[in-house]
């Protein structure tokens, strides 16, 4: 078991910090013995190689790799992806990110030959705009945590050529990043030009008015170790001047920070408040200033704040954002991934309890969807369906496993490694999942993978005598970069902290110092077990979350929800009197939108808050009853499985759900490629599945004229150019307002992005397989690895066919600008909103429908470079 001791008083040391080992486990799971961990750890090492050389063989120096097209992500040269693009400067992002992962690893020759690289290779003077914050923890942070490794390596004798040449760049980088910090509260601006600083808005700097907690909060550790590594204080009080107005801006009374402040003001403008996305590592860093620099009021701070927390965030398992003014009211009914930080965060507090019941809510999330998705909610279905391989939970899995030796959590990190060799694993390294559902992918990997998911896993399965230094001796930052505890003892000429906190405010009989010896906490070693159970159960069951009641009748019997008909004149009367106006949205929906004060009496207003209310509640049940998404797997040489597409269901015709081995066969496309009159290629079609373009008639008329030709299945293909999975919710395909018992084959949608995948395919190669499924099966590459995913219920909104009754009508909230999707009034105002598929299927205009196969394919300019590495991959 693990003793984690922080005592701490003015004169004592953060060197002091500690870990204590006392050998005793408090679960009861089964111990793993030294052969399993050794064969884990090999195969870490094995997985890092694969992602590691994939870079450097098919990107460097490119910042990212693009594993599935097997290039490097360089920016301006692919289509930009907004803000997630802030994070690449064109400084070999990913080389730098992984610096200490190779020392780590114990990869000596490679880490001697990177540093080279990036010593070598590497410009910071970019004409580019990056973000502040990913910049620092990214590059700053590795800058500072190779140059670390460096000087322990050069100490017992290697790299004895080094003369501080990271920290020089690290330095360099320091004062390009000072720019931003030019504002009257101190706040840095959240993007910063590199060679320019703050610019102007031709720059996309020097303009923005807000930024986000955690970014303005996450630098002291990386500015406060390059002020002491290299004696100018500069850095570390201008991290510290941020930190101390966050503490002075928190909301006095619930003693929570907002996610988005206005970095000119100090005004909260997002005044949500959580552990996620946002805040995140703002927390993590006032816990581990103290650790890593000793100034007790870092400490201080964290304990206030880590105190409401639990008061008002934590209910455990749970950890739900709630709003700062008003912190006993839930600010949403989800989750998202960066949360899976803070168990980890509570073992460093020492606060064991609450870190196992989280840990064990993630991890049956973990096993239920085989990762984390991006968001999920309180009753642990998929929010955002995205995961790009996140390691937060593998850093709550290790730090669980450092304090308990739990041997559960040695189970918990084989099975995050089964699942990304199963999943994620791609000939050129690991790619990101677009979809936990089904299975699709991505081109993406991230370079925080390299940097801190193998660092993690590896020490997880790491005894004492694989590594090549004691760990103790360093701190993670949030990127999991490595930082000497001695820097404690390094000249730091920085002011000391202000301390603005009440007498009352820093009673210390409020607070343990001392961290608990988990011996005395949990004297009864079955004790984890006991409350990890009950939540392994809570997950399993997954049941729906009962409805919302009813407000009991107010006035006269109004509208209901389920009887409301968008193309029913009198309906649209009643609702305008409730004060319910319709906008028709461009992709066949309607947005239903209340303004209180437009109905004609107080009553009326009330009946449209119920209508929308109860149209809310349908909204939900009708979501829980749609079907989930299905994949599109190309098969065939060369592809092999290895590209899954998302695709749309129908909810006629064969349910590929209940179908244990799916639909299997050559693609051809339907003349006419809409589908909509009988096949002049019937002879062709037949025995095969049929691609057809969306428009001009239902999607059941196009599914019987390609059965009645013979196809095994059909994919419709979006007419409307740019759509894709990746920006619009999924398409449900509905019938025609009659009995489609008729049909009898499946019938799948595919947006105009994954679509014109698979017609660029088939164009290049003529012959193409592919698998209808309800996910992604075996990949065909040398019998090995089986996929396996689990699906959940798509809570996208679906677009269904006429008629508009209420049975086939379907409604998805839809935030306005600035507030979070509901049915209550907005802040500041009386007013609700819903948005509802009213199901028409998009007229087509003759010139779409007469173009060639050959000009649609034309429009596609997707780099077929992939593919032909694949094919080279496989020979």
């Amino acid at each position: 078991m693990l003793g984690l001791w922080m005592l701490r008083s003015a004169t004592m040391l953060p060197a002091f910090w500690m870990l204590i080992f006392l050998g005793t486990s408090i679960g009861l799971s089964e111990t793993m013995t030294r052969e399993e961990k050794s064969k884990l750890r090999n195969q870490v090492l094995e997985m890092f190689d694969h992602a590691y050389q994939n870079y450097m063989d098919h990107a460097y120096p490119a910042d990212e790799l693009m594993p599935l097209t097997c290039r490097g992500r360089v920016r301006g040269l692919e289509p930009s992806r907004g803000d997630i693009d802030d994070a690449l400067g064109k400084f070999s992002l990913t080389l730098i990110d992984t610096l200490d992962t190779l020392a780590l690893l114990n990869k000596t020759v490679e880490f001697e030959e990177a540093v080279r690289r990036v010593v070598t290779d590497v410009r910071l003077d970019n004409d580019i705009v990056v973000s502040v914050f990913e910049t620092n923890i990214r590059v700053l942070g590795g800058l500072l945590g190779g140059h670390s490794m460096a000087i322990m390596l050069k100490e017992s004798g290697g790299m004895v050529w080094y003369r501080d040449e990271l920290l020089h760049m690290a330095k360099d980088l320091g004062l390009r990043l000072l720019p931003a910090f030019n504002t009257s509260s101190g706040l840095p601006y959240p993007r910063v030009n590199l060679r320019y600083g703050v610019r102007g808005p031709e720059t996309r700097t020097g303009t923005e008015t807000d930024t986000c907690t955690a970014c303005a909060g996450t630098l002291i550790l990386e500015f406060a170790a390059l002020s002491r590594f290299t004696g100018d204080p500069i850095f570390e009080a201008h991290a510290r001047r941020a930190l101390d107005f966050l503490w002075e801006k928190r909301q006095r009374n619930s003693n929570l920070v907002g996610t988005t402040i206005n970095i000119h003001s100090g005004e909260w403008v997002r005044r949500d408040s959580g552990v996620g996305a946002g805040i995140d590592s703002y927390y993590e860093y006032l816990m581990k200033a103290y650790v890593l620099l000793g100034d007790d009021q870092y400490r201080q701070r964290f304990n206030i704040h880590y105190a409401s927390i639990m008061k008002y965030i934590s209910q455990p398992p749970l950890l739900l954002d709630v709003h700062i003014h008003k912190p006993l009211l839930p600010a949403r009914t989800w989750m998202d991934s960066l949360l899976a930080f803070f168990p980890g965060l509570q073992v460093l507090k020492g606060d064991i309890r609450p870190a196992i019941e989280t840990h064990e809510m993630l991890y049956q999330v973990t096993k239920k969807h085989n990762f984390l998705p991006e968001a999920f909610t309180t009753d642990f279905r998929v929010h955002w369906a995205q995961h790009p391989l996140r390691p937060e939970f593998a850093e709550s899995t290790y730090f669980l496993y450092k304090a308990t030796k739990d041997p559960y959590y040695l189970e918990a990190g084989r099975t995050i490694l089964e699942n990304l060799n199963r999943f994620a694993r791609v000939p050129c390294g690991f790619a990101a999942m677009k979809d936990v559902r089904t299975g699709s992918h991505e081109d993406r990997m991230d370079s925080f993978f390299l940097a801190e998911m193998f660092k993690y896993l590896f020490l997880l399965f790491a005894d004492e005598e694989d590594l090549p230094f004691n760990v103790e001796d360093y701190i993670f930052t949030t990127e999991a970069h490595l930082l000497p505890l001695s820097l404690s003892t390094a000249l730091n000429s920085t002011p000391p902290m202000v301390n603005n906190m009440g007498e009352e405010e820093m009673d210390d009989s409020n607070f343990e110092w001392t961290c608990p010896n988990n011996r005395l906490l949990f004297p009864d070693p079955a004790f984890p077990r006991n409350f990890r159970e009950p939540i392994r159960s809570a997950v399993d069951k997954s049941s729906p979350r009962p409805a919302l009641q009813r407000e009991p009748g107010m006035g006269l019997p109004p509208l209901r929800a389920q009887d409301f008909m968008a193309n029913n004149p009198e309906h649209l009367d009643l609702l305008r009197r409730m004060g319910v106006s319709l906008i028709h949205l461009k992709d066949g929906r309607v947005q239903l939108v209340q303004h209180a004060t437009q109905a004609v009496s107080n009553v009326a207003a009330e009946d449209g808050m119920r209508f929308m209310q109860e149209m809310m509640e349908l909204s939900s049940q009708q979501q829980k009853e749609q079907l989930p998404p299905r994949a599109v797997q190309i098969v065939s040489h060369p592809f092999f499985g290895r590209v899954v597409l998302t695709a749309g269901p129908a909810q006629f015709g064969v349910d590929l759900f209940k179908s244990s081995s799916g639909v299997r066969g050559f693609v051809t496309v339907a003349e006419p490629y809409n589908g909509c009159s009988e096949l002049t290629n019937g002879e062709i079609v037949a025995g095969r599945i049929a691609l057809l373009q969306r428009g001009q008639c239902m999607f059941a008329e196009k599914a019987r004229h390609i059965q009645k030709a013979g196809a095994i299945g059909g994919i419709v293909i979006d007419d409307n150019e740019g759509s894709s999975s990746d920006t619009a919710p999924l398409f449900q395909m509905a019938g025609d307002g009659r009995n489609t018992d008729d049909v009898t084959l499946p019938l799948l949608f595919l947006f105009h992005k994954e679509g014109n995948i698979l017609l660029e395919a088939l164009k290049e190669y003529r012959e193409v397989e592919v698998l209808l499924s309800d996910k992604a099966r075996d990949r065909d590459t040398d019998g090995t690895e089986e996929e396996d995913c689990s699906m959940e219920e798509k809570d996208h909104s679906s677009d269904v066919s006429e008629p508009l009754d209420q049975s086939q009508v379907t409604t998805q909230e839809q935030p306005v600008e600035g507030q979070e999707s509901g049915t209550g009034p907005a802040e500041g105002g009386a007013s609700s909103y819903v948005a509802v598929d009213v199901g028409e299927e998009p007229a087509e205009d003759e010139d779409s429908s007469s173009r060639s196969v050959d000009s649609l394919m034309a429009d596609w300019q997707e780099d077929l470079e992939a593919f032909k590495q694949m094919e080279k991959d496989e020979l």
